[in-house]
């Protein structure tokens, strides 16, 4: 009896739960909303590189087009200076309005006139040869350096779009954290704050405790660290270059402007510049290379430790050195 109880029991249960539904899926946790914060910062902090990347490149390309419209401006000069000319010799020589200048000549009454005017003749069409080879030439040079102002035009005008496409899709990036947050009871978004904060505390002691072991190294790479190290604390914020706000290739780019080297305001871009390094052979100072395409750099310290501007919400500081900077994978280093 005691056994049928049971089973009747164990069906009800059974049949109330496919009622009821299956249990709802439990809600995040705090820490599992950290990571996808962190993850989402990481991803805006990607796009704001790209649209850094695509502000080098733009400024590159306008001072590049201001070049060839000045080279196209002076060859514009040049050819309406060859086309008077060509005028000037057209009227000098088609003047007599009936018969040509050599008929002219031919029964002209007095020989020698004719011999010496006959020479000018000649010596006139030369001229014009001349110019008009000149005035073909330079023609030609004009219509190819239109044709190449024009495609510095459609790229610079594709950069402006691929530039606005890259901050928008940053600052969507935000949007998201902030939509993701308001889910949040206030006294859960309180308490990731405090999380999110005891977190860059720690980060910021441990990096002061390296930076402070950190010594020794010499020349170029020696002043970039320790410039580097100098900033550890200061906050992230997209393209700032200091000095109290820091994205990635701006604390890099002002670490070796310390140095004497100028490097452009973008990763990618500093990517191109030093001598290529693999990455069994870093060296303290070195610039470690992220992403495919780059949107992520740092300073290789030694010790598997780099100094970075990491992503928004975040300091700089000293952090470990991989094969990957959360999902950017390690692509390049650079030596100066």
């Amino acid at each position: 009896m005691k056994f049928s109880k049971l089973v009747v029991s164990s069906i009800a249960l059974v049949v109330g739960s496919a009622l009821l539904g299956a249990p709802a899926e439990a809600a995040p946790s705090l820490v599992d909303v950290q990571r996808q914060v962190i993850r989402l910062q990481q991803e805006a902090a990607t796009a704001a590189e790209g649209a850094q990347a695509a502000k080098v490149q733009l400024a590159s390309l306008n001072r590049t087009l201001t070049g060839i419209r000045q080279q196209a401006s002076a060859q514009g000069q040049t050819v309406a200076q060859l086309r008077k000319s060509l005028g000037t010799i057209a009227i000098e020589q088609y003047k007599s309005g009936g018969l040509g200048q050599g008929l002219e000549l031919l029964f002209a009454s007095d020989p020698t006139l004719y011999l010496s005017s006959a020479g000018s003749l000649a010596a006139l069409t030369r001229r014009k040869g001349i110019q008009l080879r000149k005035f073909s030439a330079a023609q030609q040079r004009l219509n190819a350096t239109t044709l190449t102002v024009n495609d510095k035009l459609a790229l610079v005008r594709a950069t402006q779009q691929r530039l606005l496409a890259q901050s928008a899709q940053a600052q969507s990036k935000l949007k998201d954290i902030e939509k993701l947050l308001a889910k949040l009871k206030k006294s859960d978004r309180i308490r990731l704050a405090k999380l999110t904060q005891a977190a860059n505390d720690r980060d910021q002691q441990s990096s002061l405790k390296f930076a402070k072991s950190t010594g020794g190294i010499s020349g170029r790479a020696g002043i970039a660290i320790r410039f580097a190290l100098k900033q550890i604390g200061d906050r992230y914020v997209f393209g700032a270059a200091g000095m109290l706000y820091w994205d990635c290739s701006g604390l890099t780019m002002r670490a070796y402007q310390a140095a004497g080297v100028s490097l452009p305001h973008s990763a990618a871009a500093q990517a191109n510049y030093g001598r290529w390094v693999p990455l069994n052979a870093l060296k303290p100072g070195d610039l470690v290379f992220f992403g495919s395409p780059i949107s992520h750099n740092g300073i290789y310290l030694g010790g598997g430790r780099m100094v970075d501007a990491p992503h928004t919400g975040a300091r700089v500081r000293v952090e470990s050195f991989s094969s990957h900077f959360g999902d950017l994978r390690f692509v390049s280093a650079r030596r100066f």
